[in-house]
């Protein structure tokens, strides 16, 4: 099973909100998701992205892809030392 890390729309019409979700890359938009990593929220321009780091970080080392809008939001986020000590 191949995983991907991509967001999934939730909020009513018109006022969206995402959440960052590992998913088996076969699987719809709005599917069954394998696990829910953060959230994501485009009208709130100040704390819009909340991410579990060490829940991304588990899943990036066990082979996930982010899609392409994850891997923009990703470059956005401060740059945590934790992250950075356990990429090495």
């Amino acid at each position: 099973m191949s995983v991907r890390l991509r967001l999934k729309r939730v909020g009513m019409t018109k006022q969206p909100a995402y959440r960052l979700v590992a998913v088996d890359r076969r699987k719809a938009r709005d599917g069954a998701e394998l696990e829910v990593l953060g959230h994501y929220d485009p009208r709130n321009k100040e704390n819009a992205i909340h991410i579990n780091p060490e829940r991304l970080q588990y899943w990036l080392s066990c082979g996930a892809q982010p899609s392409e809008t994850v891997k923009s939001l990703l470059a956005k986020i401060k740059p945590n030392p934790n992250l950075e000590k356990k990429k090495n």
